[in-house]
């Protein structure tokens, strides 16, 4: 099948964000919002269209599923061997990924004409949602690594563009650079392993370098550096690269930050499309990440991944801003999804790790989705972000009620929910292959639970709250996308994902078919995990369902740990410590004063002193010609006496 039209889904957004942004003083701000959902529905579709076609008709063939290019054309040559591609990539993690990207930017952008409704930056917000979902859709079809850096850095600068939106709030704009600061210095780890990894693995190209029987990969151990090859030290430094733009340890300090967007934002950004790129990049890279050096870098994932989710699901524990608890469960999330791709193998088809990361990237873009644009719907009513500000909201807003309580359940992994069945893969995974991080998930599933039913009782029942306007529900545009995400947040637990995501099945589960997930869950397994979510659960009902002094008892009991994890271990006061004390004060000091002084002043000392010497002898072009009269004479008999000297 010509998988030609898929252009179109690249086309149509940026499109969409040209017409809009150059014309956004001559476009009502109503036809800008429906022009913004109609071009989105229609990359939906065109989505959609491309992963039917694929899956069912034409993507499987003698048992396995192939790549296919929906275009490509040559860019650059370096070498004979050497090049740049550009081109779109059709496999089934990139298909997957289409859908996720195009269902959660639509909801989004249906979402917003009733969110940001009266704005004065209505218009340019669409259209820099429309920049954002081209850059993503760049981003997941990229044929090699070069093409998929240039759409990270437009990633970087669109998502730079949408949480300082509101450019006027201080916060908002500190929040803005905070992103971009951070995620630059990771993406320049990025960028060097990219480099590393065409002068030493002879390529760009996605295909060439997975390949197992590939120079890059047969030839890993021809160079080392400090103990480990150059190509371990290329996939390390990308990983960094994805571990900045996932919010992974050391590199998450500006996602609780990013907040300050508007909500549809924080949906888009930190559900389904930015925050997942490096677990992406570390899949599409996932042969070299398990080839090279037994592994070693995929243990650093895995490890990173386990480190990073636990430490984000403490700090989620204690903070009361609605969208800062999602924020750490975010990174929680994402952390989940690297130490399934740590833990999984590679033996002739992706292993179940890999299937259960991509599958829980998929059900949670759905529900945290769910869950922020369910915040925003009760921050348009409450018109607060604390939880202190809420409370008996259910009575007021029975739909955001109802389906933020499936997009808790889900994420918590209850079981029948989309979050049950990608988790127990997930842990599944992690028990067969590294039991230390199999119990740090496992606690982190409690927690999760217990923070996610602390935002919804502290939301929704809790103390009844007097409210200085009567809440009432979002409108439809807003309650819409609700309700379809609380659908698949339940409905694509049933999907037969790993006949999709891996080339063979039948390694993982021996069969297939829609609704055969029951039959393949592993319910020694899962029912620890319902176990303590049911427990976190349980004691989030006992300690926020009715006012209690319990909460206040507990924190208390804690002390520094809580104001620690409250403060999320002081990570920000570090890396400003550090930048303020160390690199500004005692590096950069000394250098400016060297620039100033030494190099300046030389240059100035040089220009000072061609002043003053041109002040001695500014009188030998005094245009008077008796005076060059005279210079002439003298010099000619300077030079007669020197020529009778030397005879």
């Amino acid at each position: 099948m010509n998988f030609s039209y898929t252009i179109f889904i690249l086309i149509i957004p940026i499109a969409t964000f040209l017409l809009l942004g150059f014309f956004y003083n001559r476009i009502k701000p109503a036809v800008s919002g429906w022009i913004g959902v109609t071009a989105l529905s229609v990359v939906a579709g065109l989505s959609y269209y491309t992963a039917y076609q694929y899956f069912f008709n034409v993507g499987k063939i003698d048992g396995k599923f192939q790549t296919f290019f929906g275009f490509q054309a040559n860019w650059m040559n370096f070498t004979e061997n050497l090049r740049i591609d550009m081109g779109i990539l059709l496999d089934p993690i990139s298909i997957m990924m289409l859908v996720v990207v195009s269902t959660i930017s639509l909801m989004a952008h249906i979402y917003s004409r009733g969110y940001m409704k009266g704005d004065r930056g209505y218009t340019k917000f669409f259209a820099f949602l429309s920049l954002f979902t081209f850059a993503m859709m760049g981003l997941v079809v990229a044929t090699n690594l070069f093409q998929i850096y240039i759409f990270w850095e437009l990633v970087g600068v669109s998502s730079y563009l949408l949480i300082g939106f509101y450019y006027e709030k201080p916060s908002a704009v500190a929040a803005a650079k905070k992103a971009f600061i951070v995620t630059r210095f990771a993406d320049l780890g990025f960028l060097i392993g990219i480099l590393l990894m065409g002068y030493y693995g002879g390529s760009f190209d996605f295909m060439e370098l997975n390949n197992p029987e590939g120079p890059a990969i047969m030839n890993w151990a021809s160079t080392s550096f400090m103990g480990l090859s150059v190509i371990t030290w290329a996939l390390i430094l990308m990983f960094v690269g994805g571990a900045g733009k996932s919010a992974m340890l050391p590199f998450h300090i500006w996602l609780p930050d990013a907040m300050e967007g508007p909500t549809p934002v924080s949906a888009l950004i930190h559900a389904a499309t930015m925050v997942v790129a490096g677990v992406y990049l570390v899949a599409r890279m996932f042969p070299m990440f398990h080839f090279v050096e037994d592994g070693f870098a995929l243990h650093v994932v895995a490890w990173v991944g386990a480190i990073s989710s636990l430490f984000a699901a403490f700090i989620a524990l204690t903070q009361k801003d609605i969208k800062r608890v999602l924020a750490f469960s975010t990174m929680s999330q994402i952390g989940y999804m690297m130490l399934a791709l740590g833990v999984s193998k590679y033996d002739g088809h992706e292993g179940l790790g890999y299937m259960a990361s991509m599958w829980h990237l998929f059900t949670h873009a759905m529900f945290k989705a769910l869950l922020f644009l369910g915040a925003g719907s009760v921050i348009h009513a409450v018109h607060s972000n604390y939880l202190k500000d809420m409370g008996g909201l259910r009575k007021y807003m029975p739909i955001t009620n109802i389906t933020f309580l499936i997009a808790a359940l889900s994420i918590s992994g209850f079981p029948l929910t989309a979050g049950f069945f990608s988790k127990d893969e997930i842990l599944v995974a992690a028990f067969e292959h590294n039991k230390a991080i199999y119990f740090i998930t496992l606690f982190v599933a409690g927690l999760t639970a217990f923070y996610m039913f602390r935002l919804y009782f502290g939301i929704f029942w809790g103390k009844k709250k007097e409210y200085e306007h009567t809440p009432h529900e979002s409108p439809w545009s807003m309650t819409i996308p609700l309700l379809f995400l609380a659908f698949m947040s339940i409905a694509t637990g049933y999907l037969p994902f790993s006949e999709w995501v891996t080339a063979d099945h039948k390694a993982l589960h021996g069969h297939i078919g829609l609704f055969s997930n029951l039959g393949v869950i592993h319910w020694d397994m899962a029912g620890i995990a319902i176990t303590a979510g049911l427990l976190g659960i349980a004691i989030a009902w006992f300690f926020y369902k009715k006012p209690t002094d319990y909460p206040a008892k507990v924190s208390a009991a804690f002390g520094r740990l809580y104001k620690w994890a409250f403060n999320k271990f002081y990570f920000d006061e570090v890396y400003l410590f550090v930048t303020k004390q160390i690199i500004f004060k005692r590096i950069s000091t000394p250098f400016a004063w060297f620039d100033k002084k030494v190099v300046d002043g030389t240059m100035d000392g040089i220009g000072n002193t061609t002043v003053s010497l041109s002040k001695v002898i500014k009188g030998t072009q005094s245009g008077r010609i008796q005076d060059y009269a005279f210079a002439f004479a003298g010099g000619v008999f300077v030079l007669v006496l020197i020529v009778i000297y030397m005879i």
